[in-house]
């Protein structure tokens, strides 16, 4: 896939995209909840994309970018999406799920499944092993831990009575992106290394779903 534009302007063009996609669901929809979520992060990339010298390279950036929002996306209209996508797609409207769950799963949807598989169709497409990637791979973390706080803080109020042993306190320190992009990379190397034998990558992807749908599930409990 090539860019014919500017790195930012193909991003911008992404971002557009994600908004079409989710513009216009009802307020507390979780799949308009993570939309949200996801537009900033696009976002952000789109204004860190201009800053001369952030990233090593912005149009492999930019490309990254691409594949991997069309992995949302296509979830979005599949008749059969991926299982790591069922979870928020089936619970999209459950009233005991709050905002900053179905933000939470959709970003460990998304980044512990579909960006290690777009990591590693960007390298097919570059020529090039993922440790070609990974300074920027690594860049991208500072963006989205910023991200992540503003979500955090935007998304949920906790009653002041609530108990450390609650439930919602309990789910929310289970899971950071940090700790989600560690496994992505750890994750997107290891497919990597199976490019070349077609069973034992499907069957790692594959597993690679399940898991983590299993964790979107869990992240999803209801829990009022």
């Amino acid at each position: 896939m090539e860019l014919s534009t500017a790195p930012a302007d193909a991003v911008a063009v992404v971002a557009a995209r994600i908004g079409d996609a989710v513009g216009g669901l009802p307020p507390g929809d979780g799949v308009g909840v993570f939309g949200a979520v996801y537009l900033q992060v696009t976002d952000a990339m789109v204004r860190h994309l201009t800053v001369d010298g952030y990233f090593a390279s912005p149009p492999d950036v930019a490309r990254l970018d691409a594949l991997f929002a069309n992995r949302f996306l296509g979830a979005l209209t599949a008749a059969a999406p991926p299982a790591c996508w069922r979870p928020l797609l089936e619970l999209r409207r459950h009233p005991g799920i709050r905002p900053i769950q179905f933000a939470l799963a959709g970003m460990n949807s998304h980044i512990e499944h579909d960006l290690p598989l777009s990591v590693v169709e960007t390298c097919r497409s570059l020529d090039c092993p993922p440790q070609a990637l990974e300074a920027d791979f690594h860049r991208v973390n500072d963006l989205l831990a910023s991200v992540e706080d503003e979500v955090r803080e935007e998304l949920l109020t906790l009653p002041p009575e609530l108990d450390v042993t609650d439930p919602l306190l309990h789910l929310l320190g289970s899971w950071s992106i940090e700790a989600a992009r560690d496994a992505a990379w750890a994750s997107a190397r290891m497919l990597w290394e199976l490019r070349d034998r077609p069973d034992a990558y499907a069957a790692a992807a594959a597993t690679l779903d399940r898991t983590t749908g299993m964790t979107s599930r869990c992240l999803l409990t209801p829990l009022r």
